[in-house]
């Protein structure tokens, strides 16, 4: 009896050694044949490229790129005896107030983002941040309950988008125009929209988003050697413009002192060198802040200097005086009726604002005669007439820097062989044009005949500072150089005894054209204006196309009292600013 109870406990005992053995066994197996959760060998980061900047001459960041950081946490993984450490530590280096990162903290249990426009710099602070908050033990491990495994997951910073800032606020506005945003697989991106900033959207947009891949360390850092692979970013081009800031923001204040003064709707004003075509200042009164557009702005936002097209008036008188002289149709000292002040022409009547018997051929565009003007005019037929004024870039776009040009328009050479069409069009009507336009005919008075192209970008600089300086347009002969001359005098004669005597400034040589044209509304002229002055200013060295529009002024419907004026201030900011040094001998 005692040898089988000793039997049936042998057996017990062997039995449970055998399902222990098989259950070891088993887990043995499932461990063996279930995929191991173990923590990757390797990692993986990603960076973005941005889009690149638009620098003024003098080498300030007129429009920049700034990266935009996003804060995640999540709170179940924060030790609830740190919360206040962590609220407090995060408020100091975000700059977050504590009751705003305590409220979102506390609105939902789970991933929370604290804030979505945190800075680069910021960011930085945020990442070491980060590190010493998980080196204090800030953050307490859990368990996934999918995989069993205990992880910690801390404070993550992480890109979230670019941001355009315009260090200046509205200078240089339109012409460098604005951008909007796009959201990139949830990373906001910024494109161009007008301006500098639309024209050369390929050229500024980034190239390559960087990335790196390795072995990690234990804080799940890349080893970066041989083994590890990195691309790296390559942003957009930077964009070197020819305009100097400083110039440019006391040329606009100008500007918007004299809207002010002459009570105009616009005044604008363009000034280029004559002979390689390099803008100094492009601006104009009406500008807006391109992170903060309004309604109110709209109207602001077209660049008015190539889309404002309108009929130019007397300024155009000198382009139709110097194809006649280019083509031998007219001879500066020839004598010309001025009917006193009133010539018909079919059921028209041209007049003048000053009355002449006769006067020279030269005095007409010195005196502005409307009804000298149209009589010389006859003596060139149609297609000379049409091929002339698009010879001297009307109806074409006048420099290939900005977008959205309105060409204007001249009349067809059929029409032009009508007689009240060769006369309306010989002083500025029945055609439009734009004020670049009207400077790029202009420089040729000033270049021997050659017209250039108004280059307003200098230069594409890479990321390495690599620089590739931009070629302009070759200019274009389009009247003889002695016919240049000729009209370089008759124009400085403008200036000395005509329609311009106020730009005069002592120890410069200055010449151009006042322009006084009426406005089309619903059809018909109305009794509103616009005036303008294309000129010429030179010292000994620097040779500068200038020309100034005033739309609507109610001060004066005259140029020599609006748009004059306004050229005027231009040129002795220019003096003051070393542009131009005056000859004066004592």
């Amino acid at each position: 009896m005692l040898n089988e109870n000793k039997s049936k406990k042998i057996l017990l005992l062997f039995s449970l050694i055998l399902v222990g053995f098989l259950i070891f066994l088993g887990v043995m197996l499932s461990t063996a044949v279930q995929p191991r959760h173990l923590p990757p060998l390797y990692a993986q980061s990603s960076s973005k490229a941005e889009r690149g900047n638009i620098i003024s001459k003098d080498g300030f960041h007129i429009a920049t790129t700034k990266k935009l950081y996003k804060a995640v946490v999540n709170n179940r993984y924060i030790d609830s005896k740190k919360e206040d450490l962590f609220v407090q530590l995060f408020s100091i280096y975000s700059g977050i107030d504590v009751e705003t990162v305590q409220k979102k903290l506390k609105k939902r249990k789970g991933v929370v983002v604290l804030s979505y426009h945190i800075p680069e710099k910021q960011a930085q602070y945020l990442k070491n941040l980060a590190y010493e908050l998980r080196r204090y033990k800030v953050f307490k491990e859990l368990k996934n309950p999918r995989t069993g495994l205990r992880s910690i997951h801390g404070l993550s910073i992480i890109e979230s988008g670019e941001s355009r800032e315009y260090p200046y606020g509205d200078v240089l506005t339109p012409i460098i125009g604005y951008p909007h945003k796009l959201e990139d697989d949830g990373y906001t991106r910024i494109k161009g929209v007008k301006g500098i900033e639309k024209r050369f959207d390929e050229e500024l947009s980034f190239r390559q988003d960087g990335s790196s891949r390795g072995k990690r360390d234990v804080n799940s850092y890349i080893i970066l050697n041989k083994d590890s692979f990195t691309k790296p970013n390559i942003n957009g081009l930077d964009i070197k413009l020819t305009v100097p800031i400083s110039l440019q923001i006391k040329i606009e204040r100008m500007c918007s002192s004299m809207k002010e003064e002459l009570r105009a709707q616009q005044v604008m004003i363009a000034v280029m060198d004559s002979q390689s075509g390099k803008l100094l200042s492009v601006a104009s009164s009406n500008r807006f802040l391109p992170k903060a557009i309004k309604k109110s702005d709209y109207p602001s936002l077209n660049s008015g200097m190539i889309e404002y097209s309108f009929e130019p008036g007397s300024v155009i008188k000198p382009i139709t005086f110097s194809l006649l002289l280019d083509k031998g149709l007219v001879n500066p000292y020839d004598l010309v009726n001025g009917h006193n002040g009133r010539f018909k022409i079919g059921r028209k009547i041209i007049t003048d604002e000053h009355k002449f018997d006769w006067l020279s051929a030269e005095d007409v565009i010195v005196h502005s005669s409307n009804v000298g003007i149209a009589q010389l005019a006859q003596k060139l037929s149609g297609s000379e007439f049409h091929n002339g004024l698009k010879s001297f870039g009307f109806s074409q776009k006048s420099t290939p820097d900005l977008i959205y040009e309105k060409v204007g328009s001249i009349p067809h050479a059929t029409r032009l062989n009508k007689e009240i069409y060769k006369a309306t069009s010989s002083y500025g009507y029945s055609m439009k044009a734009n004020l670049m336009q009207l400077i790029r005919a202009y420089s040729a008075f000033n270049n021997n005949g050659r017209m250039v192209y108004p280059q307003l970008v200098y230069s594409f600089i890479d990321e390495y500072k690599n620089e590739t300086l931009l070629e302009n347009e070759e200019s274009v002969q389009v009247i003889k150089s002695s016919t240049a001359s000729r009209m370089k005098n008759i124009l400085i004669k403008t200036v000395n005894k005509g329609t311009g005597t106020k730009t005069k400034t002592p120890g410069l040589v200055i010449g151009g054209k006042t322009g006084t044209a009426h406005i089309v509304e619903k059809g018909q002229y109305v009794n509103k204006y616009n005036t303008a002055f294309i000129g010429f200013v030179n010292d000994e060295k620097v040779n500068l196309t200038m020309g100034v529009i005033v739309i609507k002024p109610k001060k004066s419907q005259f140029a020599a009292q609006t748009a004059v004026p306004v050229f005027k201030k231009a040129v002795d900011i220019l003096v003051e600013d070393g542009y131009l040094k005056p000859n004066i001998v004592e």
